[in-house]
């Protein structure tokens, strides 16, 4: 019997009970941690860029093409896409929620690459990005400067150098987004000179493109060259243009009279932001705003915490007059819940522990329920990884619910070595006596109770994963609590001895006497 030989080798049953609280620590640690359970399907994010067109423009040429080729595409649910008069196509494809993220994202990108060729050049050039990210941001920070030294093209066009690849680069960190953008050269036209010239938007388009350009010139002196050529000289031509005075002074036309006709007659060229569709405030002042998105199946918690650390660690290179505040943090809820919920599970644990002491009248027999409960519930986390659970408030209400269950089978095993001890029998004797007559009735509380419960991971759907959790942490508790109580509560009953202990006084002495 599997009992008696545990019974009769506690050091053995120590060690593994050891192993079990250890194994379960690592995982435990290692597990990440949300507020409810991963039940959202994953999402992949395609950003396409038609700079200059318009939200109608944007749908017939951009998002129409890779909408055609992403149907189909191996367990999609659905898609829905936006596509705005900044020239932005943001297609959003979601997939089943049993599907793994990675492979989406491999998915999606074939179906983008299939529909490259359909694309306007302008779209390839800008690249269409496919992102395995959250649709709704897990932090947002802001920049800003309370003297108003830096005016918010400044800050976002900081926060796009100094912060966006640190930020990025943060483990759990899906993307980082700035509102903002960079700073671009802007050119306004003037609509009466152009049509008094004659000159067309195309025109100036084309001018900006062949003369804004990197030039590479080749080397002097390089081989093969004469005897005697020591040297040899990179050649270093103009490259591209930087200032809004070199823009300018961009030639659009040459008329035949010899007269030239450059940029900066028909149009106001200045230094400003990509865009100017989203404006950011932080308490009614100009801001820089950046999202944290997460990354599908990461520990949240520990992504902001790494967020925060970053932060502080780049504050440090601010300039004067620059300072950021964390304005959205969406873990503070779920710390605040974890809190809460660990708080009530070291509750419900005492509470277990004094009600056992009053109703079996001593220390001894409570502290046995202590020792073997934890092992229980700690050795539950080992199969978390394995499943894809994460911590989370339904898997940690599970784990409350199962100490109550836990913690009733221990009752009955220590109440049963009591009796026999109390009848003369010695602790070794008393306990495989005991566990020849209540190892049954505990395996079959665990099996029953495992049968209940476990039904539940095979319900489908978003409903299920919800409570998938919740049952299947319960019914392993109970299930790892039936030879938990073999291997744990019988040596630490026995204390390694094999005399009798002397006779407490309880009603059944007393009668005895």
């Amino acid at each position: 019997m599997i009992s008696k030989f545990f019974i009769n080798h506690p050091t053995i049953a120590i060690v593994i009970s050891i192993l079990m609280v250890l194994v379960g620590t690592v995982a435990m640690v290692s597990l990440p941690i949300s507020q409810y359970p991963e039940i959202v399907p994953p999402e992949i994010l395609t950003l396409g860029i038609f700079p200059g067109a318009d939200a109608k423009t944007v749908e017939q040429s951009v998002a129409t093409p890779i909408e055609s080729q992403m149907s189909g595409v191996d367990n999609m649910s659905y898609m829905y896409s936006t596509n705005a008069n900044n020239g932005w196509s943001t297609l959003y494809t979601d997939f089943d929620v049993k599907t793994d993220p990675n492979i989406d994202q491999i998915l999606t990108q074939l179906r983008v690459n299939q529909a490259a060729a359909q694309l306007p050049a302008e779209v390839t050039q800008q690249g269409v990005q496919v992102l395995k990210s959250l649709s709704t941001p897990l932090m947002v920070i802001n920049l800003v400067s309370p003297q108003g030294t830096y005016d918010r093209d400044w800050q976002d066009n900081y926060a796009n150098i100094n912060l966006k690849d640190e930020l990025a680069r943060v483990p759990g960190v899906g993307r980082v987004q700035v509102f903002g953008g960079d700073y671009a050269m802007r050119v306004w036209v003037q609509p009466d000179k152009l049509a008094k010239l004659a000159v067309t938007v195309p025109e100036i388009v084309q001018a900006l493109q062949s003369q804004n350009t990197v030039n590479p010139s080749g080397q002097i002196g390089g081989d093969p060259v004469p005897k005697g050529q020591e040297f040899t000289y990179t050649v270093l031509s103009q490259g591209r243009l930087t200032s809004a005075d070199e823009f300018g002074n961009i030639v659009i036309r040459a008329n035949p009279d010899g007269s030239i006709l450059h940029l900066k007659d028909v149009a106001r060229i200045e230094l400003g932001a990509q865009t100017y569709n989203i404006d950011a405030k932080y308490n009614g002042s100009p801001s820089g705003a950046l999202a944290i998105y997460q990354l599908p199946g990461s520990n949240a918690v520990q992504a902001a915490a790494g967020v925060h650390a970053k932060l502080d660690q780049l504050a440090k290179r601010f300039p004067k007059d620059l300072q950021y505040h964390v304005t959205l943090d969406t873990t503070e809820a779920v710390t605040s819940s974890m809190h809460e919920i660990v708080l009530t599970l070291f509750e419900s644990l005492a509470l277990v522990i004094i009600v056992v002491y009053i109703f079996l009248q001593g220390w001894r027999p409570a502290l046995i329920p202590l020792a073997a409960v934890p092992v229980s519930l700690i050795g539950t986390f080992i199969v978390f990884p394995m499943l894809g659970f994460s911590i989370n408030t339904l898997s940690l209400f599970g784990l409350i619910l199962a100490i109550g269950l836990v913690v009733d089978d221990a009752i009955v095993v220590v109440e049963a070595v009591e009796r026999h001890i109390e009848e003369g029998l010695s602790p070794h004797d008393a306990s495989v006596k005991a566990m020849e007559e209540v190892s049954g009735p505990v395996i079959a509380i665990a099996l029953v109770l495992a049968a209940v419960f476990i039904p539940t991971a095979f319900i489908p759907g978003i409903t299920g994963r919800l409570y998938q959790q919740f049952a299947v942490t319960i019914a392993v508790s109970v299930i790892f609590s039936s030879p938990a109580r073999r291997t744990v509560l019988s040596p630490v009953s026995l204390t390694g001895s094999t005399r009798p202990l002397p006779m407490r006084k309880t009603a059944m002495s007393n009668t005895r006497r």
